[in-house]
């Protein structure tokens, strides 16, 4: 009954894909080609797939072939946040089975050497379940890595959400608003890049994933779904979260910054409580501050912070499997 077809021979258009990522039970942004196509054709080798059903479009695969150690992996689509199969609202567990077994088959004729899946934390989906997790583990495959993302949930009203902080954040919140402190969505992105950009590099030592060019391509491709806040003090711009609408029920905060000059106003704080307000009120359910481990390390400070507004942690899980 089921059959993967390679994207490229299933005459599916890229429009026609976007569409069932918009249906789906758990499709995001992330699986979109609208997204993928930012990266350049050379930089991943694409063997997404469309899943038929009796010969009907059921579900997709969007995927790359990544050369690790000599060896090709079948991995979620590159370039993304995660990837996995995208299923519609009447998936069963004998679909999430089916699904899996024949993904792994699909890999064996791209003569991969192995399969290595990072998919959506469970928040994603519009229908709780994890049939897709448990197909996963009884079809061998293992866990390569259990990340822990913060996420905070969007169902307090705004004269309740500020009890929800801990008291640091909560006196940060009206510290920043004594300030003079003003939040306002912005599309001054280069000025907010460069100050990620110091941040990054002082406290990590490293760049943001995207350059600022393609953070503006995919402000272009997606011009209501990421969204640039700023917090300005006399028009200063002294710190800024850029967030996507990854779909329907979820924001995920992908940079947060800040001018370490500015420490003292306290704006990120302050930023977080409008953007809350902000989503929860466009009928959003969750907030995804993102991980803060890497590699299952955890950075404490960072869990830390984040807490300091409510969150607490889900997993955001990969699979792996050598075939």
């Amino acid at each position: 009954m089921f059959e993967f077809i390679p994207y490229e021979k299933s005459g599916l258009e890229d429009k026609e894909w976007d569409n069932i990522v918009d249906a789906a039970d758990n499709g995001t942004m992330f699986h979109k080609r609208r997204f993928l196509s930012y990266h350049p054709k050379e930089k991943f080798r694409d063997a997404s797939a469309v899943i038929t059903k009796s010969g009907k479009t059921f579900a997709l695969f969007p995927a790359v072939i990544i050369n690790r150690n000599d060896r090709q992996v079948l991995s979620s689509r590159g370039g993304a946040s995660y990837g996995g199969i995208v299923y519609p609202l009447d998936f069963t567990i004998k679909d999430a089975f089916e699904c899996v077994e024949l993904m792994e088959k699909y890999a064996k004729l791209l003569k991969c050497n192995a399969v290595e899946i990072t998919i959506p934390p469970i928040i994603y989906q519009s229908k709780y379940s994890n049939y897709l997790d448990f197909a996963f583990f009884r079809n061998g495959f293992g866990y390569m890595k259990r990340e822990i993302s913060s996420v905070v949930q969007l169902d307090v009203p705004e004269e309740k959400l500020l009890s929800t902080y801990r008291q640091e954040a909560r006196t940060a919140v009206k510290k920043s608003i004594a300030l003079g402190v003003e939040i306002v969505e912005t599309d001054r992105f280069a000025e907010y890049y460069e100050i990620l950009k110091k941040n990054l590099k002082m406290r990590h030592g490293v760049n943001p994933t995207h350059t600022l060019d393609e953070l503006l391509k995919l402000k272009l491709l997606f011009p209501t779904k990421i969204r640039l806040f700023g917090a300005f003090k006399d028009d200063i711009l002294i710190a800024g979260v850029c967030n996507f609408s990854v779909n329907n029920n979820v924001v995920l905060a992908f940079y947060i910054s800040h001018d370490e000059d500015y420490q003292h106003y306290r704006a990120v704080n302050l930023l977080f409580y409008r953007i809350m307000n902000q989503y929860r009120n466009e009928g959003y359910k969750f907030l995804d501050f993102g991980i803060f481990t890497v590699n299952m390390e955890p950075n404490w400070g960072l869990g830390r912070f984040k807490e300091n507004f409510g969150s607490r942690g889900i997993f955001r899980d990969t699979f792996y499997k050598e075939i």
